[in-house]
């Protein structure tokens, strides 16, 4: 059971409100948003196309009508009938007509009408805030699991970065020291979002950490990674995956890439995006995982991501894409690596706007000092 609050001091409503006012701008601008998901949330796109065709009067009656109609399908019964109950008392007035009895009702003194709505909003937080609870314990979790972001290498700058798009994500950012002078990275991204993807994403990150304790070849753990997923996750889901080996002063870099983003590698001012990889992990049972190699001097960096970056949209549905991170890229290749990757989330918040992510955003920058 989550810890409850009962015992903290709650705050003055007088004070919550003042502050709600003070923040007028952010609150419209939240409101807009709010908006923006709900429209996305309930309306399926053969729905938003028949509302683009309407007239703009006809489209606020018929959306919200589509939209009240999903809030009684999505109730428990008994809420549904008291919401019910709730709006007729609220619309009939001073009478509410029953087969042949008229039901009086005194709207000016009752407070049934809005109690009864009250009620099922309660009801309602309640279960919110029970959701949100476990989804912030599960995030307090995945944090734990996660890697500090600088890890000391010896002939190395590296930073990892990994941001859920909701409480939890499905992204896996991991290292691992595998002897003294070599270590294991891997960047992966489970199919879909929330919890359903983060248990993806444990199942994958512990059997990656079982795997590789026996040091077996790139190809062999590729192999043996897409074997257990196409066995044991369900037949719909699969998980992309990076998984590359560092030894420490030293530029050769061995590699797989079972269905993810291929990385960039920017070597003498030169952004190169390097060949797609295998399939990803859990798709194909009998596939098979190449290694790739990459040389670096020193000042060579290698940058792999998540699409959470190359996905994010703006105000206007436009994608941030693979082109203006290439663009941005040239112009920071030569700040350390955790600079690098602050610049990059700072330019797709800036080009997202008041848009909230649609995808978890994920980075990793290795950058061979020599």
């Amino acid at each position: 059971m989550m810890p409850n609050n009962h015992n903290a001091k709650d705050p003055r409503l007088r004070d919550v409100f003042r502050d709600d006012f003070k923040q007028r701008r952010t609150i419209f601008s939240s409101i807009r948003q709010d908006y923006r998901e709900l429209k996305t949330y309930f309306l399926s796109d053969e729905k938003k196309e028949r509302l683009r065709k309407m007239s703009w009067f006809r489209r606020w009656f018929v959306m919200a009508w589509w939209l009240l109609k999903t809030l009684f399908l999505n109730l428990p019964p008994a809420r549904r009938i008291l919401l019910l109950i709730g709006l007729v008392l609220f619309l009939a007035g001073d009478t509410v007509i029953v087969g042949d009895a008229n039901v009086n009702v005194q709207s000016n003194d009752s407070i049934l009408a809005p109690l009864l709505l009250l009620f099922v909003l309660m009801l309602e937080l309640k279960d919110k805030l029970l959701a949100k609870n476990e989804l912030l314990a599960g995030r307090k979790v995945q944090e734990a699991l996660t890697p500090k972001p600088d890890p000391s290498i010896p002939g190395w700058d590296i930073y990892i970065y990994n941001q859920p798009a909701i409480e939890i994500g499905g992204d896996l950012v991991d290292y691992l020291q595998l002897d003294e002078s070599h270590f294991g990275f891997a960047l992966g991204d489970v199919a879909g979002k929330g919890l359903s993807a983060a248990l993806l994403m444990a199942k994958l990150q512990a059997t990656l950490h079982a795997l590789v304790l026996d040091r077996p070849h790139i190809e062999a753990l590729g192999k043996k990674l897409n074997t257990i997923f196409h066995r044991e996750i369900p037949s719909n889901r699969f998980a992309s995956l990076l998984y590359l080996e560092l030894t420490a002063n030293q530029g050769k870099v061995p590699f797989f890439n079972a269905g993810h983003l291929p990385p960039f590698v920017i070597q003498n001012g030169q952004i190169t995006e390097l060949p797609q990889g295998n399939p990803a992990l859990g798709m194909v049972a009998d596939a098979r995982y190449t290694e790739q190699n990459i040389q670096l001097t020193a000042g060579d960096c290698i940058l792999i991501y998540s699409d959470g970056i190359t996905e994010a949209q703006n105000d206007a549905r436009a994608l941030y894409g693979e082109e203006r991170l290439k663009h941005f890229l040239t112009g920071i290749q030569n700040r350390p690596a955790k600079r690098m990757v602050e610049g990059i989330v700072d330019d797709v918040q800036r080009f997202r706007g008041d848009t909230l992510p649609s995808d978890d955003i994920s980075i990793l920058i290795l950058k061979y000092k020599g």
